[in-house]
This record gives structure tokens, sequence and C-alpha cells, in this order.
């Protein structure tokens, strides 16, 4: 699927679901989903963008939200290295 595809399907299930997305916002969750799950492990990718969804959704904005996921992606990172 290519990117402007997914924009698109992304779009749509957000208009059936009643919410928007920004421009950006599909890019930047792919960046923190895949951060996660390099920098955690696979599985934590979805639960992370769960997690972020959950706190976009309670009112936070999406950067701040993925910079402290960033924050405790990397504090997992090196629990793991200690």
């Amino acid at each position: 699927m290519e990117p402007q595809e997914l924009d698109a399907w992304a779009g749509a299930a957000a208009r059936r679901l009643g919410v928007s997305l920004e421009p950006g916002d599909v890019a930047a969750l792919l960046d923190l989903a895949k951060d996660a799950a390099h920098g955690v492990t696979r599985p934590a990718a979805p639960l992370t963008t769960y997690i972020a969804g959950m706190a976009v959704g309670a009112g936070r904005t999406l950067e701040d939200v993925s910079r402290e996921l960033r924050v405790a992606i990397a504090e997992a990172g090196q629990a793991d290295e200690g």
C-alpha cells in the first residue's frame, strides 16, 4: 500500500468513527510504532499507538504524547541493557 493510500484509508476510518486526523498524524503514529517495536518489542507497537490514542482522546497533543512515549521507550531500552 502506498503512503497516500494509507493516508486515505486512515482518513476514511477516522471519519467512520467520528474523529479527525491532522496532516502528519499517520506518519507520526507509524514512526512511534516503529520506535516501540525496535526499542521495546514488536508487540509494543500497537499497544503504544493505542495508548497514544487514548491520551490524545483525553486532550493531549500527539506531539506531546509522542515525546513522552519516546522517553518511556528509551527507558525500556536502558532497562534491557542494565
